[in-house]
């Protein structure tokens, strides 16, 4: 149905457009992923660091990420330069109502995803302002003067081109504080860090040597002193049962030599 619409009709201007993007491209996978050219994406970041310095108070610069993945680096990136920083919803009008107020008037505007904060991107369009955004192989580029060419949807990707953004000469700031950290995750290594010192703990009091006893040991005495042996020893035997020295009926009475030599004896 849409090969009859002019509309939808491949243009000269459109194959020039293709064209003219094939070089941001390095290869194509078999599962369809686009590589990316690093040397053109080095190419527009230097060219956005460049436009980004060119203002004189870093305040006018306003960088915005209304997805997850950008939030910290967008913060950190303001942190770093002085820029200001909008994490999370944009509010409409923030470029154009003047009566509202969270009014602002930057002179430059960086966004993370052309496609997620295309609200800011119309509203620069009103006022005619310079914009700068981070573009994937599938980014609307509406509205965009300076696009750089990388992975807008990876956590790593975005917070090192922020990061790369955001340094003029090498410093000794890491990339991985411009990294989106999932609070799930956070809590999860924390969870497994309790337990592996907790486990330390139980196993360190198993494998712990035992406790000397230096203490002085009490003197054993010899326990039969003092006491009186009674020489006889008185045995009831009752019915017909027979006793250790032979048969007797009712009270038998032995000595005490008799019993140890008939115990001996059996």
């Amino acid at each position: 149905m849409s090969g009859g619409l002019d509309v939808l009709q491949m243009k000269e201007e459109d194959v020039l457009k293709f064209l003219a993007m094939e070089q941001y491209i390095y290869k194509r996978k078999s599962d369809g992923i686009y590589i990316i050219n690093l040397k053109r994406t080095w190419e527009k970041l230097l060219l956005a660091a460049r436009a980004i310095v060119a203002i004189e108070n870093p305040a006018d610069v306003s960088v915005i990420s209304s997805r997850n993945t950008g939030q910290r680096a967008v913060l950190k990136f303001a942190a770093a330069t002085g820029a200001t920083p909008i994490a999370g919803r944009f509010t409409p009008g923030t470029f154009i109502n003047q009566i509202q107020a969270a009014f602002r008037e930057p002179r430059l505007l960086v966004v993370t995803d052309p496609r997620a904060d295309h609200q800011p991107l119309t509203e620069a369009s009103y006022v005619n302002l310079p914009t700068i955004a981070l573009c994937n192989t599938d980014s609307p580029l509406r509205y965009v003067d300076i696009a750089i060419p990388c992975n807008n949807k990876g956590a790593h990707s975005v917070g090192l081109m922020w990061w790369m953004l955001a340094r003029e000469h090498p410093w000794e700031v890491m990339p991985d504080l411009y990294f989106y950290r999932d609070p799930e995750e956070i809590e999860e290594e924390q969870a497994a860090a309790e337990k592996a010192v907790t486990k330390e703990e139980f196993q360190g009091e198993w494998t712990a040597p035992a406790p000397e006893f230096t203490a002085a040991q009490p003197e054993v005495a010899d326990w039969s002193e003092g006491v009186q042996v009674p020489s006889v020893f008185s045995f009831q035997c009752l019915g017909s049962s027979h006793d250790l020295l032979g048969s007797s009926k009712g009270l038998c009475h032995f000595s005490s030599s008799a019993l140890c030599g008939a115990l001996s004896s059996g």
